[in-house]
């Protein structure tokens, strides 16, 4: 059985692939073409109600999702763009098990995010709803504005992710499970069951 990725940030990052392809989500389709993604930089321990916050909780995703982030980046859901990427501190989405909190950020088109660790609940909300977590050490390194490259190697079993910031270094992300990977780029894990059987999945 493959191993879930150690989200502490802990796991040294296994050596790049020599093949390096484009990556892009469900999320970014639109920018995918550019390869560029614009970077939202947040501080540490954002947890799952700055997401969704509480208060909201008995709307729709589509209403949840004006509401992402309103208490620390008040413009964050008017003005983000499809395509761009939240760097973050240490424990991103730490807090309740609420999948809003992933949902929120897809809905406004995130493409990633990318810090040092997760909480665990949200890492898996997060890729079963078809948002990409890349976790890197050095993801502070990685400014605000910033216009960034994201690329994944083609491999089976655990891929390493690599990072292209705006001055040309390349940062490398721990070790993600290659299933993981198809389940983000293919929107989440009902679309990944769809693609994989050839038939519409209802979510329920």
């Amino acid at each position: 059985m493959m191993k879930e990725p150690d989200t502490t940030g802990n796991t040294a990052a296994a050596a790049a692939s020599a093949s390096v392809t484009p990556f892009a989500t469900a999320a970014a389709a639109a920018t995918a073409s550019a390869g560029r993604h614009r970077v939202w930089k947040l501080g540490s321990d954002i947890d799952t109600d700055l997401l969704a916050p509480g208060y909201v909780m008995k709307h729709g995703i589509d209403v949840i999702a004006t509401h992402c982030l309103e208490s620390v980046r008040p413009e964050f859901a008017s003005t983000v763009q499809r395509g761009d990427v939240l760097v973050a501190g240490p424990n991103f989405g730490i807090g309740s098990s609420r999948e809003q909190a992933a949902g929120a950020l897809v809905t406004l088109g995130v493409a990633a995010v990318i810090a040092p660790s997760y909480g665990g609940l949200f890492f898996r909300n997060a890729f079963n709803l078809g948002l990409m977590l890349l976790t890197c050490q050095d993801a502070d390194v990685l400014e605000e504005g910033a216009s960034i490259a994201l690329h994944v190697p083609a491999a089976d079993g655990q891929v390493t992710p690599e990072i292209v910031a705006a001055d040309g270094r390349t940062l490398r992300c721990a070790p993600i499970p290659s299933f993981l990977v198809d389940m983000a780029q293919a929107g989440g894990l009902l679309n990944q069951l769809a693609r994989r059987y050839g038939k519409e999945v209802s979510g329920g």
